[in-house]
């Protein structure tokens, strides 16, 4: 007698889980959609005629087809000398950054020197300041040194990386430290030290902290924005902005302009999605 009912509950339940489960469904569908839907307009934009664009109304699917806006950037534009100017910069500060955590966080892991405590505090207080808040400060330096409209200039006020260094300090400390006493005892120095043995049983972080690096570097604008006035030294991201005419704003253009920056970004987004999340959750975990 008492198994009908239980057997009635379970089927109850099963059928409020799945209309529970059919629900948040829906609502991910949905909230896939309204994530989706700026970049499909972007594509579409792109692809109209200037004058259906600015046509009053909503028309999801272009009624004429054109690559003309692709054309004129990348035909009529400095598009190549601003992604040559990115991955210059982008490439420099990538570089810089990983070299210079690897050997700060390996110092404060495995070195003993005066100051040391003080430096790591310094560093974790450094979260305390933004960025933004050090631009003026940046921008009077570099145009005190003169490297305002210059590679050196942009990248080097985006070498602060607090992050960086603390995760390969982590990682460093989490090194058991027999290996570091055989190593020694074979007469190793703290360079060989450093890469021989710490950096490549972490080249998955080396790998990952690179990739989120080089996408910061690539689509930062405010700093290369102030600090490059010349279109010939601008990078992707700022020279986009600089898609017009005479007649004003050509929507179309810079639309296509945009998609054409953030391509490589998402390319290597999609190659390397896997260390990119990787490092997100690393740097997501230190902030937290």
């Amino acid at each position: 007698m008492t198994a009908i009912p239980m057997e009635a509950a379970r089927v109850t339940r099963l059928r409020r889980l799945n209309v529970a489960g059919g629900a948040l469904t829906a609502l991910i569908v949905l909230a896939a959609v309204a994530w989706a839907f700026p970049l499909y307009w972007g594509i579409v934009t792109s692809l109209k005629v200037e004058q259906d664009v600015v046509r009053p109304g909503v028309h999801l699917i272009p009624e004429r087809w054109t690559l003309d806006a692709y054309t004129y950037v990348l035909f009529n534009s400095q598009i190549g000398r601003w992604y040559v100017n990115s991955v210059v910069t982008a490439g420099a500060v990538t570089v810089l950054v990983v070299a210079m955590s690897a050997a700060a966080g390996y110092a404060l892991s495995q070195l003993r020197f005066p100051g040391k405590r003080l430096l790591w505090w310094l560093i974790l207080a450094s979260f305390m300041v933004p960025i933004p808040a050090l631009l003026v400060n940046h921008f009077v330096l570099m145009a005190q040194f003169g490297l305002l409209n210059s590679w050196a200039g942009v990248v080097l006020p985006q070498l602060i990386a607090p992050v960086t260094v603390i995760i390969y300090k982590q990682f460093f400390d989490s090194v058991p430290r027999d290996f570091r006493e055989a190593a020694v005892m074979d007469g190793a120095t703290e360079l060989q030290l450093l890469f021989r043995l710490y950096l490549p049983m972490n080249w998955g972080i080396t790998t990952a902290l690179a990739i989120i690096t080089f996408i910061g570097a690539w689509n930062t604008f405010l700093w290369p924005f102030l600090a490059v006035t010349s279109e010939d030294m601008m990078n992707i991201s700022v020279g986009i902005t600089q898609v017009n005419d005479a007649f004003g704003v050509r929507y179309a253009r810079l639309m296509a302009a945009a998609l054409l920056a953030a391509l490589p970004v998402a390319l290597v987004y999609l190659v390397f999605q896997r260390r990119v999340t990787q490092a997100i959750m690393l740097t997501a975990g230190i902030k937290g």
